[in-house]
């Protein structure tokens, strides 16, 4: 199973929405430099799907990559229907580990008051880097 990178997203700090940066390195086993999240013990990468984020869009929010603060927005894979354990590769040769799938949400953020709902908590994954390198708009994503 092969998707690609649409969007490559940091912050400063937590609680924000990230920007897209269009690339950028991966440290094994921090994350993405330069993001306030990174070296978060196993969820050092969060990906959530284009599709994800169009569910919202339908509902009449204008959100784009980036507004659920996850660091790789994808495109192709059902990124929440993949077991914890599962590995991806980029076209770069970077390795990720799924470590969770979805995240409990303490709070009801901006986007779940304005609509009603959130995918994040459910269809977001969380990843460890296992090999470190550059990351960017376009590269293939492979379920291993």
């Amino acid at each position: 199973m092969k998707g690609k990178i649409v969007s490559v997203n940091i912050s400063e700090e937590k609680g924000e929405k990230k920007r897209n940066i269009g690339s950028c390195f991966l440290l094994k086993d921090k994350g993405l430099e330069g993001d306030a999240h990174a070296g978060f013990m196993h969820r050092q990468v969060s990906l959530l799907a284009m599709e994800s984020i169009e569910k919202i869009r339908a509902k009449g929010l204008d959100v784009k990559p980036g507004d659920f603060a996850e660091n790789l927005t994808t495109e192709g894979i059902v990124l929440y229907e993949l077991p914890v354990g599962t590995l991806l590769k980029t076209s770069k040769g970077i390795s990720l580990r799924v470590t969770q799938i979805g995240k409990e949400c303490h709070t009801r953020c901006a986007i779940f008051q304005a609509v009603g709902d959130c995918v994040m908590p459910r269809e977001g994954i969380f990843t460890e880097v296992l090999t470190e390198g550059d990351v960017s708009i376009g590269d293939e994503l492979e379920v291993v």
